[in-house]
């Protein structure tokens, strides 16, 4: 399995395809691979994917449970000088939104455009008290533990508890920008969201895209906060992007 060493933290990853880079991040509760698997053959069959899982997620390895949005940003810059790729288009999903948003930012000439599904880019944190440890617990969501468990065991080393409470203080914190850091942001920007995403609303997304030049967002129809997913409309959401990608090269 292809991990990469950077600074205190072994990045698992996994790369398919051939053409210029893409990197896809993840969402909060996911990892890489799992976030993007309807992504995977309209993507790879035109531009060389990665998959990355950030610190805490997956099967990457670090000795610190600890980690945060502009953490994870570090990580992917750190990631593309390892690979030795100089510049790539990001698509984040969920919490990868907002560490697009960070790359693009900090390291503007490593940015060739920046895709955000399910993140407007401001902080959205409802609904967040009911993924913490006592909650689940007490309400029984067994199934919901032990997925946490299986998925991340390689990162957070079974302590599930401790990396839903980084992950909720994460949550609600980030992503903290300001209107002068997003106005200043150079690269061509897409967002997208579902119909029905409570975390990226529509009048959130016209607020970025105002402040964000070269920016633009895009409603899916009669879909939730995972549009880019199966059982909801992938092949549109795949489509969308790609002529983004098309018409920004």
């Amino acid at each position: 399995m292809p991990y990469i060493p950077c600074k205190n933290v072994e990045i698992y990853y996994e790369r398919m395809g051939s053409g210029r880079p893409i990197i896809f991040l993840h969402s909060g509760f996911s990892r890489g691979i799992l976030a993007f698997a309807s992504q995977i053959l309209d993507f790879q069959a035109r531009y060389n994917c990665y998959f990355p899982d950030f610190r805490g997620h997956g099967r990457t390895k670090s000795d610190s449970l600890e980690w945060s949005t502009p953490q994870h940003a570090d990580d992917i810059i750190d990631f593309m000088d390892q690979l030795q790729i100089p510049k790539a288009h990001l698509i984040g999903y969920g919490m990868g939104g907002g560490v697009a948003l960070y790359c693009a930012l900090n390291q503007p000439h490593r940015v060739a455009t920046l895709t955000s599904i399910g993140q407007s880019g401001f902080v959205a944190a409802m609904g967040s008290e009911a993924f913490e440890p006592e909650w689940l617990i007490q309400h029984g969501k067994d199934d919901f533990i032990r997925s946490m468990e299986e998925r991340h065991q390689d990162a957070h080393m079974g302590n599930w508890q401790q990396f839903l409470r980084q992950k909720i203080k994460d949550w609600r914190t980030y992503p903290q920008l300001t209107d002068d850091q997003l106005s200043g942001m150079e690269c061509p920007a897409l967002f997208i969201a579902g119909e029905y995403d409570e975390y990226a609303p529509e009048d959130e997304l016209k607020r970025v895209t105002k402040l964000i030049p070269h920016s633009r967002y895009v409603i899916v129809p009669g879909c939730s906060h995972r549009p880019h997913m199966s059982r909801e409309n992938p092949v549109f959401v795949n489509d969308t992007i790609l002529k983004f990608l098309d018409n920004s090269c």
